[in-house]
């Protein structure tokens, strides 16, 4: 038997970084921390063959998915027909416009098994919603879920988990190895859940602005504040900077860069 073949016959494609889960258990732990109710508001990220899909439908029969494999649709079609309020939308969740989704007192929730090779930057556009989502559950490298729930000092700490920490609570749940896919992925997994606040804890005045200093600072971790910041601001606004300026950037938490954000904000 193809080990890359899926046991619904698909072969999983290496370019849409395709690793279909399988296992049972794993799939009723990943329900039952979503915990779907019928009125939820559900978008499902890369369906695949439904494994995830099947369960929440049973318990939330108005799904929306995002498959990006066109050849999946058909057997998705097939096998859900009898939930005709499921809406299968073919298409890139990196280009998705996940307004569409929203309805006002229905906030979406958010769940997928996102593949490795575009799980970073699909959550940084997902940020761009937060104000319109409950929650998201994701199965992630453990890496990146590592990252997405370090504490300053942390050698996972980095510009990931300041700007998803300044967005949203983040909370890992447990373990995936790397049995319970087919094909078997060669890294562990995890499952993560976001949950966006209504309103960040410290509100930044020019988001853009903070994200452009966390962006500058982990791209040169090993400098100290100073020699990162001296690029964007002058020797008398540094000396005006109320931060250590001999600390290194893997040192400041989410709540220091909004300040420094503001601060500099201020400078212009």
């Amino acid at each position: 038997m193809n080990r890359n073949r899926s046991p619904g016959g698909h072969q999983a494609r290496k370019r849409f970084g395709q690793n279909f889960l399988v296992d049972a258990s794993t799939i009723a732990k990943i329900v039952a921390a979503v915990a779907p109710k019928p009125s939820d508001n559900i978008v499902e990220i890369g369906p695949g063959q439904g494994a995830i899909t099947e369960p929440m439908l049973s318990r939330c029969p108005s799904l929306n998915v995002v498959e990006l494999d066109r050849d999946l649709i058909p057997l998705l079609q097939a096998k859900f027909q009898q939930y005709p309020a499921l809406q299968i939308h073919q298409g890139d969740a990196l280009s998705t416009d996940f307004s569409r989704f929203y309805q006002t007192g229905r906030p979406l929730r958010i769940i997928g098994n996102l593949p490795y090779n575009i799980s970073t930057p699909l959550l940084f556009h997902l940020l761009g919603y937060s104000g319109m989502i409950k929650d998201m559950h994701f199965m992630l490298q453990k890496e990146v879920v590592d990252r997405l729930a370090a504490s300053p000092g942390e050698k996972h700490y980095g510009r990931l988990s300041v700007m998803v920490q300044y967005h949203s609570q983040v909370q890992p749940l447990f373990r995936v190895p790397p049995g319970a896919f087919r094909p078997a992925p060669k890294v562990e997994s995890a499952i993560v859940r976001l949950v966006p606040y209504p309103q960040p804890p410290c509100p930044a005045t020019n988001l853009a602005r903070l994200s452009k200093l966390v962006n500058a600072c982990f791209q040169q971790r090993r400098k100290t504040i100073r020699n990162t910041l001296k690029h964007l601001v002058t020797e008398a606004q540094l000396a005006e900077l109320e931060v250590d300026l001999s600390l290194r950037p893997e040192t400041l938490s989410v709540a220091d860069f909004v300040r420094l954000s503001n601060q500099m904000e201020a400078f212009s």
